[in-house]
This record gives structure tokens, C-alpha cells and sequence, in this order.
């Protein structure tokens, strides 16, 4: 008989982790809250180890489908300075889909492995020997439950997991523009001024995706809708793309959470409820997928679920922990700067990325090779 897995939460993180279970063969149910799938966002950088994992659970190709190809990188300050520029090769990718898209291809990878997806069935909590309890009532015993509910997950707060939850000083407000004749379609733009970011990145042929950082207590700059004359000020390069945003969009303050386990019996914590980070280095969704694929070879490989999950997270986290630091120190970089001292931020960061051990603790994740995908 398979094994069976109930997981909680059909995000990203949920979806992926689903996925990869089924493909292994078991049997998998994935219970959403919300009465219908949905996924707010705009576009997501997919980096080469979460194109490397997609491609493992059959999801890469149709979530790439229409996105754009990115060729660069290019950080720069409020005088056009480069900062640091990031190029990318056909063996170190960067793909930029729409959100949206990436989340349909995650929904029909399911689908096609099998995977049983239920909405309308809000999770209460879940029992180490391995039972996933809804809010009606019902007991689902179960070989593995994985907890995919968030950062502020449910399940984690109930078994006492979590360590620390850290809210950051920036936030974020991202978007859809529509797509304009003779806009950049290969690089990405990160434009610094003071404390506030600007980003442009190429999505698809129809639109782009666009990103506003700002601290906590800039009241214009985390206004939704957004304030196009403060933020033209502050970026008049980018007027014309600014130009274009609508209405719509959310303001999301920055978090971090760090646990004391990522697992407590049968029960295990995959994505933001296990290390949710700033989306400074983007590399959220990335190592979700990239752990959700060496969770499965992990779980599927042992009859002993609760040693497989320590075994996993033993070899994984170093890396997951690794990346949310140095998403925390980019962004401190910005948003903690004395203002007064900008053109020294822009030589120290034209120094230090010059430094090939930089280059390689930035880019680690990336070049990562999730398991599974070994030659």
C-alpha cells in the first residue's frame, strides 16, 4: 500500500512539496483553507536550483512558458552608478514568470502526479504521530503531514516549533505594469536612493513586474494605492514605468522566522512556515522548492519518517539558514544606511562584490544542486 501524506496549505511551498511526494508514490491529499485556488502576487525570479527543482516535479517547462529570459542583473544608486551587475549563462539561469502562471503549472503538476487537492478545509492543528486535525473536527491519520500554511503557520505555533519570528524596519509593495514599446526585456534594474528600492524586471510579453521597498515609518512610500509623485521624485529615471501602475498591489512588512526544529515526529514545516525571509536575494520560493524535492527522496527512502526528517534537515538548513542572513544583511544595507553616507555605500558595494568569496556566498543558493538532480 502507498504511504500516505496530508499536507496543509496548496501555496506554493504546499503544491511543490505535494508534488514530489506523489511522484514517489504516495498518497497525497492537500487541504486549502480558502474556498477556491488563488494566489496573490505578481512576477517571481526563479534562479537555477528552483528551475532545477521544478523541472524534477514536471512544473518548470508551462511555469516558463511565457516568461522572459533574463540575461542581467544591475544594481544601481540614485546616480545611475553601478553597484554590482549579476550576469547570467545557459548553465546559471534566471526566468521571470508571473506569479500566477507559476502557480497554475504547480496546480496541474499535481493533478498530474495524483495529488488529491481539497479547498474549503481550514487546518487547526496537527499531532507528532502523525495526524492532521481540521477545524471541524475530523482526524486524518496520516504517514507524513506537512505543514505549508505560512508564516504564521498554525501547525508550528502548536507543536511549539517556532524560535523566533523577527519583523523587519522595510517592506514591500509589488505589482503588474503592462508591458510598453521599448522597454528593457532582458534586465533586471534595481535602482537604491536613500532607504527605498525600485525594482524592474521583464515578466512576459504582456506585462512587468515592478517593486517598491521603503522602512516601516516612510508613510508615502508604503502607500497602496501607490504614491506615483513621491516615488517619481525619488526615481525620475522610471517615471514612464511608474507611470503605468494602477490601483491595485498590498503593502507586506518584511519577516523572518527561524525554528527550533523543522519537524516533531511525522510532522514537518516546508516554506514560509519554516523559514519565511525578506525577499531581498529572491530566494524564498526557491529553496522551497529546493528542500521540497530532497524532502521527498528523504521520507521515501526510509521507513523511519521522524529519523528521515532529521537526517534532511541536518543537510538542508545550513544553506536555507545561510541564505535568509544574507537576504537580511542586503536589505540592511539599504534600509539602515545613514542616508548622509550614500556615495560610500556605493564604493564599499562596488568593493566588496568585486570579491570573489562574495560573489560566492551570494550566488550559493543558486548554484546549489538540489537532490534528485544529480548526475
Amino acid at each position: 500500500m502507498p504511504r500516505v501524506a496530508e499536507v496543509a496549505g496548496a501555496g506554493l511551498g504546499g503544491l511543490a512539496v505535494a508534488t514530489a511526494l506523489a511522484t514517489r508514490g504516495w498518497r497525497v491529499r492537500v487541504h486549502e483553507r480558502a474556498p477556491e485556488l488563488r494566489m496573490f502576487g505578481a512576477g517571481i525570479w526563479l534562479w537555477e536550483n528552483g528551475l532545477r527543482s521544478l523541472r524534477l516535479i514536471g512544473a518548470e517547462e508551462q511555469a516558463i512558458r511565457n516568461a522572459k529570459r533574463i540575461k542581467e542583473w544591475a544594481v544601481v544608486d540614485q546616480r545611475g552608478n553601478d553597484l554590482f551587475r549579476r550576469s547570467f549563462t545557459d548553465d546559471d539561469k534566471m526566468v521571470l514568470p508571473v506569479r500566477a502562471d507559476l502557480y497554475q503549472a504547480l496546480i496541474d503538476a499535481a493533478r498530474t502526479a495524483g495529488v488529491e487537492i481539497v479547498t474549503d478545509s481550514p487546518v487547526a492543528t496537527a499531532e507528532p504521530d502523525g495526524v492532521l486535525v481540521l477545524a471541524d473536527g475530523s482526524r486524518l491519520p496520516a504517514d507524513l503531514v506537512v505543514a505549508a500554511d505560512g508564516a504564521h503557520s498554525r501547525i508550528r505555533e502548536s507543536l511549539l516549533l517556532t524560535d523566533k519570528i523577527s519583523y523587519l524596519r522595510e517592506g514591500y509593495i509589488r505589482l503588474l505594469v503592462p508591458k510598453s514599446p521599448g522597454d528593457e526585456e532582458s534586465v533586471i534594474t534595481e535602482a537604491w536612493h536613500g532607504s527605498r528600492r525600485f525594482l524592474y524586471c521583464p515578466s512576459s510579453d504582456e506585462e512587468h513586474y515592478v517593486a517598491f521597498s521603503c522602512l516601516v515609518d516612510d508613510r508615502r512610500g508604503r502607500t497602496v494605492p501607490v504614491d506615483k509623485d513621491s516615488w517619481r521624485e525619488t526615481f525620475p529615471t522610471f517615471t514612464g514605468v511608474i507611470d503605468r501602475i494602477g490601483d491595485d498591489g498590498r503593502w507586506d512588512r518584511g519577516m523572518t522566522v527561524t525554528c527550533r526544529a523543522w519537524s516533531e515526529g511525522k510532522v514537518v514545516l516546508v516554506g514560509d512556515a519554516a523559514h519565511a525571509q525578506a525577499p531581498n536575494l529572491a530566494q524564498g520560493a526557491n529553496m522551497t522548492f529546493t528542500n521540497a524535492v530532497s524532502l521527498a527522496a528523504a521520507v521515501s527512502s526510509s521507513q523511519d519518517v521522524p529519523s528521515a526528517l532529521r537526517t534532511w534537515e541536518a543537510r538542508e538548513r545550513s544553506l536555507t539558514d545561510h541564505v535568509q542572513r544574507w537576504s537580511h544583511g542586503y536589505g540592511w544595507m539599504v534600509s539602515m544606511w545613514p542616508e548622509n553616507m550614500a556615495d560610500s555605500r556605493t564604493k564599499f558595494l562596488q568593493f566588496v562584490t568585486g570579491i570573489p568569496w562574495v560573489d560566492r556566498q551570494l550566488n550559493r543558493a543558486a548554484r546549489h544542486i538540489p537532490v534528485g538532480d544529480q548526475p
